[in-house]
């Protein structure tokens, strides 16, 4: 966004990636609260492809968010604080489920979570490995540059 004033790039570079991440986890803990979604025939394993799929994406938001906050020399560690967050939050959520009539916990579940989680903190990390030297890895440098 050209020219776009401080309170835009702040929305756009630190507040967004909050939200994505926040959301996300509110959608995986709905979807949780519920019996589960009636079972139709399926490839075998399908469901662990599904948690290790929305698990890297949750590890994916996490480190773009944990991004924007203001720690230097974050680079080397970002990615795997953020794939942890993402296999807590999984393990919270299995806890969560066995509390839900009709669900119960799952550690292969789990599993397949952690193995999400570390997909989604490489694939955050080749991305940034990418990135040009002269654009900074923090949202918040990018924002005192520009302001």
């Amino acid at each position: 966004m050209r020219g776009a004033g401080p309170m835009m790039l702040w929305l756009r570079e630190i507040l967004t990636p909050w939200l994505l991440l926040i959301g996300l986890c509110l959608l995986i803990f709905w979807q949780s609260s519920g019996p589960l979604p009636h079972q139709t025939p399926s490839l075998t394993g399908l469901d662990k492809l599904a948690h290790a799929a929305v698990y890297a994406l949750l590890a994916f938001l996490a480190a773009r968010a944990f991004a924007t906050l203001p720690f230097p020399d974050q680079a080397p560690v970002l990615p795997w604080a953020a794939a942890l967050f993402a296999a807590l939050y999984g393990l919270s959520d299995e806890i969560h489920q066995s509390f839900v009539p009709g669900r119960s916990a799952d550690a292969w579940d789990w599993i397949a979570d952690i193995s999400g989680a570390i997909a989604g903190a490489l694939i955050y990390r080749r991305r940034v490995a990418r990135r040009p030297a002269d654009k900074p890895l923090s949202s918040v440098d990018n924002c005192r540059r520009i302001l």
